[in-house]
């Protein structure tokens, strides 16, 4: 694994409609940890849903897993309680990535937040610009990703629906889809 000191930091960005935004940014979560790297995943919007992905970082030494949200957020009873806990799971992420501890940091769903005008993609994109280590991996999962975050990442990717098995009426399943 490269030093630190040798290393670029590669933001990327997981938007759209379709599915697979987080599948993707666990894929990767698991690569780095696979490599060695001292992992954190925070989630924005999951709480204390169980998935298959969280079952198995339990298994690794470098990965720390935090599931902070309130839940799905489109089914809000308390858009107040969303918005306070958004700012202060963005706060919390901050000061992760600003520990100098981790490699590699997966801020899942906080897109999300962006479309909700929880958090601002310009203050996002500020602090990345401005206090993100220049080493450290940083990858932004979630629909409506803010044109100022999609700017300045290194890799977009905007996942597209073409078919999905709920429309068939077939729930999501456990191994797939959480």
């Amino acid at each position: 694994m490269k030093v630190k000191e040798r290393r670029h930091g590669i933001v990327l960005v997981n938007t759209g409609e379709g599915k697979g935004k987080s599948s993707s940014a666990f894929g990767m979560v698991f690569r780095a940890a696979g490599w060695g790297m001292k992992v954190c995943v925070i989630q924005f919007i999951k709480g204390q849903w169980q998935t298959g992905e969280q079952r198995a970082a339990e298994r690794f030494d470098n990965i720390e897993w935090h599931a902070l949200g309130d839940g799905f957020t489109w089914d809000t009873k308390n858009p107040e309680q969303d918005i306070k806990t958004s700012r202060e799971i963005w706060e919390f992420s901050k000061q992760k990535i600003l520990s100098e501890e981790f490699d590699f940091v997966l801020l899942d769903e906080i897109n999300y937040c962006c479309g909700y005008n929880w958090i601002s993609g310009q203050e996002i994109a500020d602090f990345i610009t401005n206090e993100k280590p220049k080493w450290l991996h940083l990858v932004l999962t979630g629909r409506n990703a803010s044109p100022e975050v999609i700017d300045l990442a290194d890799t977009v990717t905007q996942m597209m629906p073409i078919k999905h098995a709920f429309s068939k009426g077939i729930k999501a399943e456990q191994g797939v889809e959480f």
